[in-house]
């Protein structure tokens, strides 16, 4: 087993292990439960999206690495995940901001809430955007590319795979249908 498979393979067991919030269809919390449990039980948690936009309006777009659990190397149009136990969405969205993109120390702005109900996840997403202009730093872990794409032209490419929740979410953000 070379370094780097080791280093996945630890990665991904500390991520099973984290503990989370399960939460009924109204986002009311049930129990803390590891990421593994929500897996395995099909249980609801909690979400986090974040839009990062660059002063000129284009959207940061980042590619999943291969290796993970859900949507591999599908390219996702917000960064986030799920919110740890004892977190706020903000709290949550802050850290996952940071360690996905090394986006830190920006006004977050709040859009709402939405249910995302599939065969392989069950959760509430809050929305947030921000604005970064800085350098991206992509998390190895969870991150193998980034571009920037203008929401107002054709961005979708033929040969890619998109993640349906955060293009749930940010069509819904678009739309205004998301919940307080």
């Amino acid at each position: 087993m070379s370094v780097d498979s080791r280093k996945i393979d630890a990665y991904l067991a500390r991520s099973a292990a984290e503990q989370v919030l399960s939460v009924d269809e109204q986002d009311q919390p049930l129990a803390q439960v590891s990421r593994a449990q929500v897996q395995s039980e099909r249980l609801i948690t909690r979400c986090t999206y974040i839009f990062v936009f660059n002063a000129t309006g284009q959207l940061c777009l980042h590619q999943r690495t291969l290796h993970k659990r859900l949507y591999p190397g599908y390219w996702d149009v917000a960064a986030g995940g799920l919110v740890a136990a004892g977190e706020s969405y903000l709290e949550g969205a802050r850290r996952e901001l940071a360690e996905e993109l090394g986006v830190a120390g920006v006004d977050l702005h709040s859009h709402g809430r939405f249910f995302y109900d599939a065969p392989e996840s069950r959760l509430w997403g809050a929305v947030f955007s921000c604005r970064w202009d800085g350098p991206i730093e992509m998390q190895p872990e969870e991150v193998l590319a980034v571009r920037w794409i203008d929401l107002d032209t054709d961005w979708r490419q033929d040969d890619e795979r998109y993640t349906p929740d955060s293009l749930l979410a940010l069509e819904r953000w678009r739309a205004g249908q998301l919940l307080e």
